[in-house]
């Protein structure tokens, strides 16, 4: 266990050792059995967190909200459109001022080119620790929340095979980041990974590269593959989810007309079968009910949505506790 990550940002996985990541997971278990059987655990008592969103929220607010709370301390909710950014509010000046304000920063901006580098330009500001709720290339607690959840399901993750793959939605454009950060960390556990995707849905070239020499370096293996039956055969854990083909195009028109081709890439019962027998079902949420996923597999035996939502609370405790002290 690691005990010196006071202070330290956490933009990305990829930036913590697998060690300081373990901790993480460590003290969210801890924190779990806490919660359960109502163990006082207020270690952040009258810290604040302050929490910018530009964009919207149902499980990411709500847990960040609860988890301070839950520690002691207090969380500010700030949507961006209640700010001064649009008239002229840094980057920089959110660092400074809002770090002398808060103990703890924590930015959803999901903008595509611009999110993770304001989140970067934030935290060099920053005299306090910056938290990436989510941004265009990186979605670092949702997916420390899944792996959470892998080896509560699952056990030791080394070995185990997880088809990271592309599903139609009819929604809008979503984030590159939970699949790019999906591959990059499930890799570092010594896991099988598979991403499969249309080739108008590839993920960043950069993600790609990292993630298969984490892979390479703990003895998992890493595969691209382009059908979606393929990928589910023999997996252990199926993790199917709609994301842009920002690579392809940023316009809406054609990414809708490209998205079109693709109807069938649904996660259903038939291709649940492909998979092990005990496989597990994961989305970050929200799904689009129908189309990306069938409601018999989203609300099957073989789902943990829930207890992977869950997780979110509890892993997010953990840094915030870890860093914010």
């Amino acid at each position: 266990m690691q005990t010196n990550l006071r202070g330290r940002d956490l933009i990305t996985t990829q930036e913590w050792t697998k060690d300081e990541i373990d901790t993480i997971l460590d003290l969210a278990m801890d924190l779990k059995r806490a919660r359960a059987v109502g163990r006082e655990h207020s270690y952040l008592r009258d810290k604040v967190l302050g929490m910018l969103f530009f964009f919207s929220s149902t499980r990411t607010r709500a847990s960040f909200e609860a988890g301070i709370a839950q520690l002691g301390g207090h969380g500010a909710f700030i949507d961006s459109v209640t700010t001064q950014i649009s008239h002229g509010d840094t980057a920089r000046e959110i660092g400074e001022i809002y770090g002398r304000y808060f103990d703890g920063i924590a930015i959803r901006q999901c903008d595509w080119g611009v999110g993770n580098a304001y989140i970067r330009e934030v935290a060099a500001a920053s005299r306090v620790p910056v938290l990436n709720m989510q941004c265009d290339i990186y979605h670092p607690f949702q997916i420390l929340a899944d792996l959470l959840t892998i080896i509560e399901k699952k056990g030791d993750p080394r070995g185990k095979t997880i088809a990271v793959s592309w599903a139609y939605a009819s929604s809008y454009q979503k984030p590159l980041s939970v699949p790019q950060d999906l591959i990059l960390l499930m890799g570092r556990y010594g896991m099988n990974v598979r991403l499969v995707h249309p080739p108008e849905y590839a993920l960043m070239p950069e993600i790609v590269d990292q993630a298969r020499e984490n892979a390479r370096r703990a003895g998992g293996s890493f595969q691209v593959m382009d059908n979606m039956d393929d990928g589910f055969a023999g997996a252990d854990i199926v993790y199917p989810k709609s994301w842009g083909c920002w690579l392809t195009t940023e316009d809406t028109a054609t990414s809708a007309a490209i998205g079109h081709k693709y109807t069938n890439w649904i996660a259903d019962e038939r291709r649940m079968a492909l998979a092990q027998s005990d496989a597990i079902y994961m989305h970050c949420l929200p799904a689009d009910r129908n189309i990306e996923v069938t409601d018999a597999v989203l609300d099957g035996p073989q789902s943990v949505v829930y207890d992977e939502a869950e997780n979110r609370l509890h892993v997010q405790k953990a840094v915030m506790a870890l860093t914010m002290r």
